[in-house]
């Protein structure tokens, strides 16, 4: 039998607040991912995990094909009508990439593949295209691509009255591009080595050679990212500086690219928004003196603070998440009780109404909608077990069409799925909302085997989705739970701020008593019950395994961050300054304390754990490769359990995985066969 690799123990001293830490597997961090020892180090993990799972190799191809099989391989995005043609995406059978496509007028036309990521990913084991920006007049595509999974794009023009790509690159950029006006300028912003943070916004105009772009906006504050855009109107260029509690805009007419951008409203700590533009008045999506915000508008030559009027106000139990503005309509996106719902105002009259859906657990938003003047507004809706699905809504007559419905092959019915939503009452009181999702056939027992989900951070909530893979779990007696969490937003702007800095073990606990209020309840036990989570979610997984590991018999973390104190007191690499109001800034004591007390690499100890699955990728630009690594030597050394402990490494990708629309479903196997291969010796 093969025994699993022992990494060498190198002794790294680090001091702070006099309190010192050895940390034996500093070593294995190289910023230039070359290091041959590093590198023989995670083939080995890989080697091992092949083996240790080599008695699901017929499980792993049964699942993947069977995941392939429920894409419908040859299909297309339901067109949307923009500046003259019709936008649709399109996949042809046995591509793992996607064309653009367009048709000028109507459907009727010959179609324009614009774009064909199949040719452009040819020769590359890994190719994603980022941002994407049109030309006003419609004859040229800016693009981004990442050919390293790095999430550092290289852009490049096409010029779609030739189909030929221009000599212009601009390299080292966040993909993140848009056009002005005049058809010849190109604002994009740009990354810094090292830490990928984007600080600056750059002008290039079209036929030079990218050492002449003029750089138009450098942010200083390392706590803020910058982003380029342009309204909806087309009338104005929008730069956006963001941190993690504050907003800053600038603003430029789109006509006139060579001039000087201005200030919005100075930023102010603690005070966010979001702008858009109709007619000669600027929209504030904000949370000024309004914790779960609420809509203002200035005029265009208005723009501070003390001329913003309230169009609609805040609400306590309401959290508003988007504004959608047409010209006769305006539809927000709220999320009341764990619920997102879409509340329709007529300008004139001033009626509103909320569209309705029939489902209990769903998720609907509203789509492309390039638009103003229009009555019909282009919506998103999913749920556990409906796929996703483009609606049309007539936001006057009230009425619904369904444009499409993903197809599911395979055999799918959605009839024979069930879902519901719960209440978890926390340690502390909170009620905690689960969203639940099973077979009919799966009757809920001590025996069921069930995966909770959770991520948990930055304010990001896991809507109930639909997702065809997961059928393959559902289809063999697992129920699948994701758990609200605080640091989500799924109960409004407090329920995040409840699960950050300070706040933050009550993400934790929260995912614990989700846990246990299942077994309590006789849906599942701790024999039977799996724990998964990604990125943050993945610290999530690194503390709960550590608090509760008797609870699990299972761990999957992916991508996990899981070496909290040490990358948040290293400043040169990705995301760390801008996350000092997630987590907490170490070089102050209490936040020291704090984030020590609960980060997975400093809390392992010599204790039994669960079998756990730890997946990370080399190229990984958000979560270090090396964090997960760490970890798996740690708890190698300490751990005094004979479960399983298999860490893979996917050498090509970053942290999104594979690029390709069916290589991806490899990865999903292998965390699939983990937890049925678990299940199957119980």
């Amino acid at each position: 039998m093969i025994n699993p690799p022992v990494a060498k123990k190198v002794p790294h001293e680090i001091t702070t607040h006099g309190d010192t830490r050895i940390d034996q597997y500093y070593w294995m961090r190289d910023m230039e991912r070359k290091d041959p020892e590093i590198i023989s180090h995670l083939e080995a993990e890989n080697t091992y995990t092949k083996e240790r799972l080599k008695h699901t190799d017929s499980l792993q191809k049964e699942l993947f094909n069977e995941l392939k099989g429920r894409i419908k391989q040859t299909d297309e995005s339901v067109p949307y009508f923009y500046d003259g043609f019709w936008y649709y995406t399109r996949f042809e059978e046995g591509n793992e990439y996607p064309m653009f496509c367009r048709k000028a007028k109507t459907m009727e036309a010959a179609e324009e593949a614009y774009l064909d990521v199949n040719e452009l990913a040819k020769g590359y084991s890994f190719y994603q295209v980022g941002g994407m920006s049109l030309s006003t007049n419609n004859n040229l595509v800016a693009f981004a691509e990442d050919t390293i999974s790095r999430r550092i794009y290289t852009i490049q023009i096409k010029d779609l009255t030739t189909g030929n790509l221009r000599d212009d690159k601009i390299e080292g950029s966040t993909g993140n591009c848009v056009w002005a006006n005049d058809n010849q300028t190109l604002f994009y912003t740009a990354r810094e080595e090292g830490t990928m943070r984007s600080s600056k916004i750059f002008k290039h105009t079209l036929g030079t050679d990218q050492s002449q772009d003029v750089g138009v906006y450098h942010e200083t504050d390392e706590t803020f990212n910058v982003g380029i855009g342009k309204s909806k109107s087309k009338k104005w260029l929008l730069i956006n500086s963001s941190s993690t509690v504050s907003d800053e805009y600038r603003v430029l007419k789109a006509d006139n690219p060579h001039g000087e951008f201005e200030v919005f409203q100075n930023r102010q700590r603690d005070l966010e928004f979001s702008l858009a533009h109709y007619q000669d008045h600027f929209y504030i999506l904000t949370n000024l003196e309004a914790k779960n915000f609420r809509l203002m508008k200035t005029a265009d030559s208005s723009r501070s603070i003390e001329n913003w009027e309230e169009v609609i106000p805040h609400r306590k139990e309401t959290l508003l998440e988007d504004v959608d503005i047409f010209a006769s309509h305006l539809i927000l996106s709220e999320k009341t009780n764990a619920q997102v719902s879409l509340r329709v105002i007529n300008w004139d009259s001033a009626d509103d109404h909320y569209i309705s859906f029939d489902e209990e657990v769903y998720s609907a938003y509203t789509a492309t909608n390039s638009d103003f003047n229009t009555t019909k507004v282009r919506l998103g809706y999913q749920s556990f077990t409906t796929p996703q699905s483009t609606m049309e809504y007539d936001m006057d007559s009230r009425s619904m069409t369904t444009l499409k419905e993903k197809e599911i092959l395979g055999g799918f019915d959605k009839k024979y799925y069930v879902a519901q939503r719960s209440w978890v009452t926390a340690r502390d009181g909170a009620q905690v909302p689960i969203s639940i999702v099973r077979h009919q056939n799966t009757s809920p027992s001590k025996e069921t085997p069930l995966l909770l989900y959770a991520y948990g951070s930055y304010g990001m909530t896991m809507d109930p989705y639909f997702s065809p893979s997961r059928l393959s779990l559902l289809d063999r007696g697992f129920t699948y739970v994701i758990a609200h969490v605080r640091g989500s937003q799924m109960m409004g702007r407090p329920w995040y701020e409840d699960g950050k800095m300070l706040n933050k073990k009550n993400t934790f606990s929260d995912f614990i008593d989700c846990a246990q209020f299942l077994i309590t309840e006789g849906q599942t036990s701790s024999e039977h019950l799996y724990a998964m989570g990604g990125s943050a979610g993945g610290l999530l997984m690194g503390a709960i395994v550590n608090m509760r590991p008797e609870l699990w018999n299972g761990v999957i973390a992916a991508v996990p961050f899981v070496d909290v104190v040490t990358t948040m007191l290293d400043e040169s690499i990705p995301l760390t300054t801008g996350e000092f109001d997630e987590w907490g800034n170490p070089k102050n004591k209490e936040y020291y304390d704090y984030i020590k007390s609960y980060s997975p690499y400093d809390q392992v100890e010599a204790k039994d754990y669960p079998n756990l699955l730890v997946t990370s990728g080399l190229h990984d630009s958000q979560v270090q490769y090396w964090e997960p690594m760490k970890w798996v030597a740690k708890l190698r050394e300490l751990k005094t359990d004979d479960n399983e402990l298999l860490f893979h490494t996917n050498i090509e990708y970053g942290h999104g995985g594979a690029s390709g629309r069916f290589e991806i479903y490899k990865e999903v196997a292998l965390e699939y066969a983990f937890l049925l291969d678990l299940e199957s010796k119980n």
